[in-house]
């Protein structure tokens, strides 16, 4: 991972849009920084396009959708993105999302499972507020279970055949052959008309932990917060960048660097 203030001008000035994890990226405790909501509209009066892409529920991902300055938002991991169109709330779900009402019945019976397998760990209080998947609180509220639980809860729910990923502070499982990064490149291919395989630096993505190793893997301007130090050892694929400074502080930190850039 290369420092962000070595950045080049060039690759700078390629970026047509913005993707990025929510919490703890632009976060921090839970918390929407004012530094980092400054710099998404930063982004968008230089003509970038913003698009949260997280483990977060639909019911939240259609307040981001129509509140915050951004161009769309992919949400539970990949099942779907949403984003304004002529005044109005768009849906675009993932071709192999399941059924919602089938899902659920599993979804539910493998969080009784994986309480039942694990003391302490508790079904994430946004729960209600989510069609296609399973988030497993470890760390969001206290106590703090670990790193080492959440793989094996991760472990648990992929033995028993789910898709299953550690975020910062749930463990998120679904049934699915979908995730952000392939979620992501069907919302910038069919609603903001860019094509990563022609153009595949016109991409950068922020992030900060393990269920964002796909996209570190797949564009190549990647750039982690700096708390993704802490998952070093279950990413195999880090960020190509890395801020100086943690959580939203950190993302705000790229987006000076990126737009000092362009501006010279």
């Amino acid at each position: 991972m290369q420092p962000i203030s070595t950045l080049s001008r060039a690759a700078a000035a390629a970026i047509r849009a913005v993707l990025f994890d929510i919490d703890d990226t632009i976060t921090e405790d839970g918390v929407l920084l004012e530094e980092s909501y400054a710099a998404i509209w930063a982004f968008r009066r230089a003509g970038i396009a913003c698009v949260p892409v997280t483990g977060r529920p639909a019911g939240w991902c259609d307040l981001i959708a129509r509140q915050w300055p951004v161009a769309g938002v992919v949400g539970e991991n990949g099942a779907f993105s949403l984003y304004m169109k002529d005044g109005k709330l768009e849906r675009l779900y993932h071709p192999n999302a399941p059924d919602p009402g089938d899902t659920r019945l599993r979804l539910d019976g493998l969080g009784e499972k994986a309480l039942a397998a694990f003391p302490g760990l508790r079904i994430a209080k946004d729960q209600p507020y989510r069609i296609f998947d399973l988030a497993l609180d470890f760390a969001e509220e206290k106590p703090d279970l670990g790193l080492t639980m959440a793989a094996e809860v991760r472990d648990f729910c992929e033995a028993a055949g789910a898709h299953a990923k550690v975020s910062s502070i749930h463990v998120n499982a679904w049934f699915g052959d979908y995730d952000k990064l392939s979620c992501a490149l069907l919302f910038l291919s069919g609603i903001l008309g860019i094509d990563t395989r022609l153009d595949p630096h016109a991409i950068m993505f922020f992030g900060d932990s393990p269920n964002d190793e796909p996209m570190f893997r797949h564009f190549p301007l990647t750039c982690g917060v700096a708390n993704v130090r802490r998952y070093e050892s279950l990413i195999s694929y880090p960020p190509a960048y890395v801020t100086e400074r943690p959580f939203g502080y950190g993302f705000a930190e790229a987006c000076s660097v990126l737009l000092n850039l362009i501006a010279d």
